[in-house]
């Protein structure tokens, strides 16, 4: 990997992308310090930390402390992420939209305006329920009609920008742009969570303690990284056999080939779907004030992951179970309309193809799916232990931090698909370079 860095810098083209991706970044991370204008960040910093506890933690660690800054890039590109997914499952419900997927080029830029929309209408929405909720709290200067307008306008607006300079990235830089946004948000909170982790179990302890809690923490982060990695890159390989006949006066076919299905096909989407639907309460009776007193109250704890696996309180562990649950049912349900093995098996069928063993037609659909099945239930599996380790550490130890689970999935695949995105446009280069010769 260093060697592709260091040889992807003696070559201008990407080189120039590499720039121009790092620019864009530098503008994403000035941008997170602009203030929403008639805003008291003090106050919404200060209410942030003694109101919400964790609740937004997972929110804030995306928008790289942007939220919690009330910037206006408060809102980030998570309202292009749910309208990405809103899309995605659109399309396998409504015809009209699966055929203009299968277009092509011209089908897949009508879907990407539609998201581009349906972004738009999910920030103003988004926007006007803070800039409403929070502002009645206190958190606008001066309540009144135009700074509700002003703050909207903001949000949406720096939500559009970060869309449009990922795409930019897309374009003109390396990797895919939303994405990138996304982790450099991410990675912008580390330095906190580190120094916070610091301060609680190394600083000011005796040398062997301390020493022995940093050699725990650096080998547990060590350990999450790993397992993201393995869970990233495993891959079942299904073999295929193409049979052979003939094209004019020649015998085509007989190669051998595989079908690649992940172990964790779903990627970090069952986890964005379970936090977001146990968030949904919490968030509206924040905007809306209530306290959490009575048997609601008691239930927003048992939803709420800043109480679970506490030991002084051990009934709220309950939520993680729910947690789990939702998980690993969202692993199985985005892998179903995502993968279809029946419209795979009659792709293969058609072209000639077989699973070594298997009949084609019904027989290979039905293999594909225990195959599939299997895989899934392990990737949802390691899914879980990834994603709950963080809540136990928080819990019991209470060591807060926001680059755990989920934010370690999401960064660990970036990374990984944007080496792989450089070193794809090294070899075409080299391609390009060879037939110039």
């Amino acid at each position: 990997m260093l060697t592709t860095l260091k040889n992807c810098f003696k070559i201008k083209e990407v080189r120039s992308k590499i720039l121009f991706t790092f620019l864009m970044l530098v503008i994403i991370r000035l941008g997170s310090q602009l203030p929403v204008p008639g805003v008291d960040r003090t106050f919404f910093s200060q209410w942030f930390a003694a109101q919400m506890g964790d609740t937004f933690s997972f929110f804030n660690a995306f928008t790289g402390g942007s939220f919690e800054n009330m910037s206006v890039f408060a809102l980030s590109i998570s309202p292009y992420i749910t309208s990405s997914i809103i899309m995605q499952l659109l399309t396998i419900a409504i015809p009209k939209l699966e055929e203009m997927q299968k277009e092509g080029e011209e089908g897949r830029k009508k879907i990407a305006s539609f998201t581009r929309y349906v972004t738009v209408a999910l920030a103003v929405i988004q926007s006007a329920g803070m800039a409403i909720g929070f502002g009645r709290q206190g958190l606008l200067e001066n309540y009144n009609a135009l700074n509700v307008i002003t703050v909207i306008a903001a949000m949406t607006a720096g939500c559009a920008f970060l869309m449009w300079i990922g795409e930019r990235i897309t374009e003109n830089g390396v990797g895919n742009g939303i994405s990138i946004v996304l982790v450099i948000n991410i990675i912008s909170s580390i330095p906190n969570d580190i120094s916070g982790l610091y301060n609680q179990f190394i600083k000011g302890k005796p040398i062997a303690v301390g020493a022995l809690s940093a050699v725990i923490i650096l080998a547990i982060i060590v350990g999450m990284v790993i397992l993201v990695i393995l869970l990233n890159g495993a891959v079942r390989r299904v073999p295929v056999q193409y049979a052979k006949k003939m094209q004019g006066r020649k015998m085509v076919g007989g190669q051998t080939t595989y079908i690649p299905i992940k172990v964790n096909t779903a990627g970090v989407i069952p986890i964005i779907f379970a936090s977001s639907i146990l968030q949904i309460p919490i968030i509206i009776s924040s905007l809306v004030g209530y306290n959490g007193t009575g048997f609601w109250g008691h239930m927003l704890k048992v939803i709420n992951s800043s109480y679970w696996c506490r030991p002084s309180e051990p009934v709220y562990t309950i939520g993680l179970v729910f947690y789990i649950a939702m998980v690993i049912f969202f692993a199985y349900f985005y892998t179903s309309i995502t993968f279809n093995p029946m419209e795979v098996a009659n792709n293969l069928k058609k072209q000639g193809g077989f699973i070594p063993g298997i009949r084609p037609g019904k027989p290979t659909s039905d293999y594909l799916s225990k195959v599939l099945n299997y895989l899934v239930f392990i990737g949802a599996c390691a899914l879980t232990i990834v994603c709950t380790l963080p809540f136990f550490f928080n819990g019991v130890f209470g060591a807060s931090v926001s680059f755990g689970g989920t934010s370690l999935i999401i960064i660990v695949s970036v990374l990984i698909e944007t080496i792989k995105a450089v070193e794809s446009q090294m070899m075409v280069r080299n391609y390009k370079g060879f037939l110039n010769d």
